[in-house]
């Protein structure tokens, strides 16, 4: 890499991490904003660059929320939907200002709703908005998760996933055990990344979150996630864009993969209608789960790259 640097900033009275990185000088700005709530990003760094190697035409920046990764009690205890909202419009302005140039928005999941939210008050200083799986609509897409989970359970006549599903009940998922449960669930249906059930997913994130954050920092990272799912999943119950859709005036490419529970397909038809955006394209893509620029990762490149 030309340029690899992690530079700390003062963002609304928190302090937080950009890991800035790029094959060449002088390419343009791609800002990554992590799915949550409460999952760190610099642990993923390598990930994204082996498989999706934005590098070559990005500088990509992997922006690490408020009170994310190996931060403090403090700062994952002052989060809320609207705080990272103002983060990102505060990043978007420091990046523009770092670059002269219009940034390509990066979102995965609530940082894609995050990015919508940010973008409408930021127009300025973006080029145009990837939205990955974005999180639309909770108690909607919670209803869905749950009606698959129990088809699930009937469909594989498997006592030990039903008692699963059972003991998991109803939505709403307002504390991080019935979070992290359901995710559980999801990934070993194959909903979330292909191939990989929650054990392996888990295994993964650990092994590349001690090589990032060190093992005293994996566990502040871990207690962080934690605190964040306390703070925001009661407040994210409510989250629906259609009824106060974004308004955009730069273009919205949306993409959705097949195998995603979480994201039914009614919001994948609506979603792209309701936001307002001079242009915007949507597609669902094969044998993908939620985080679809992992298992499809060529694809979501060349959506970046002719965004």
């Amino acid at each position: 890499m030309a340029i690899t640097s992690t530079v700390k900033l003062e963002i609304n009275g928190s302090t937080q991490r950009v890991r800035m990185c790029a094959e060449r000088t002088g390419l343009p700005p791609l800002l990554i904003v992590q799915a949550g709530p409460g999952l760190p990003l610099l642990h993923e760094v390598r990930k994204f660059q082996r498989l999706l190697q934005l590098e070559k035409d990005f500088l990509v920046s992997y922006w690490e929320q408020r009170g994310c990764g190996n931060a403090s009690q403090k700062g994952a205890k002052s989060v809320s939907f609207l705080q990272q909202v103002d983060d990102l419009r505060a990043i978007l302005r420091w990046l523009h200002n770092e670059t002269k140039q219009a940034i390509l928005v990066f979102g995965i999941s609530l940082g894609a709703t995050i990015a919508l939210r940010a973008v409408e008050s930021e127009p300025d200083k973006v080029k145009s908005v990837i939205a990955i799986s974005p999180d639309a609509n909770t108690a909607e897409s919670d209803a869905c998760v749950y009606s698959f989970l129990q088809d699930q359970s009937v469909l594989a006549r498997d006592g030990r996933l039903s008692a699963r599903v059972k003991k998991l009940g109803r939505p709403p998922y307002t504390n991080s055990a019935a979070f992290q449960g359901r995710a559980s669930l999801l990934a070993d249906l194959g909903t979330i990344e292909q191939g990989k059930n929650f054990n392996a997913i888990l295994r993964e994130t650990l092994f590349a979150m001690i090589r990032t954050y060190g093992l005293f920092g994996t566990a502040k990272a871990l207690r962080n996630m934690n605190l964040i799912q306390h703070k925001l999943l009661p407040e994210l119950v409510s989250l629906d864009l259609f009824a106060n859709p974004p308004r955009l005036v730069v273009p919205v490419h949306y993409v959705f993969g097949e195998q995603d529970a979480l994201t039914p397909s009614s919001i994948v038809k609506r979603l792209p209608e309701a936001i307002d955006a001079p242009a915007s394209t949507a597609i669902l893509v094969p044998n993908a789960g939620h985080m679809v620029h992992f298992d499809q990762p060529e694809i979501v490149r060349s959506i970046a790259v002719s965004a």
